[in-house]
């Protein structure tokens, strides 16, 4: 089973090495990764694809939680949850296929972000699913790069409230 966790974390250097480092001792695989700095600068917000059962997702939020750094958990994908991949895909477009190719993207909602003679680099965002059925009709055309960001979520509705922890470590 795919979960979606998330982790708020002190915006310090060396968290996300200790945070890997406790996956890889652990033999534990992230599907996905991303990182960012949330509205507070002194807090980041990690968010992690797992790939496994409930019992490895327990083990992965215990190990998480002791982590100093690591502020708050949580498993995002028992709630209702609004998720993005973003992808930079450079395609070659010799030939007279820059049409086609545009067209597609209009289709996709994605844009063209940069042109020259015989390619274009195509920006695309969305589900998974959506993005993984743009490469595929990319594939014909000759991928030439392709680049995509982790996994993006947060929970809909609702702002989840502070916890204390979260308070405590913006005071400290």
């Amino acid at each position: 089973m795919r979960h979606v966790l998330s982790a708020l974390v002190q915006n310090i250097p060396g968290v996300l090495s200790h945070v890997a480092g406790m996956f890889a001792s652990r033999g534990y695989n992230i599907d996905s990764l991303a990182v960012g700095e949330t509205e507070d600068p002194q807090l980041s917000r990690m968010t992690f694809v797992v790939v496994g059962d409930e019992a490895l997702l327990d083990q992965v939020r215990k190990q998480l939680e002791k982590i100093v750094t690591v502020v708050q958990v949580d498993d995002i994908s028992a709630q209702e949850f609004v998720e993005r991949d973003l992808m930079l895909l450079k395609v070659n477009s010799s030939g007279g296929k820059r049409a086609e190719i545009r067209e597609l993207c209009q289709i996709f909602r994605g844009r063209v972000v940069d042109v020259s003679p015989d390619q274009v680099v195509v920006e695309i965002s969305g589900k998974e699913k959506k993005v993984e059925a743009f490469i595929d009709l990319m594939r014909p055309f000759g991928i030439l790069e392709l680049v995509r960001t982790g996994r993006i979520a947060m929970v809909r509705g609702v702002q989840p409230e502070k916890t204390q922890a979260a308070e405590t470590a913006q005071t400290n």
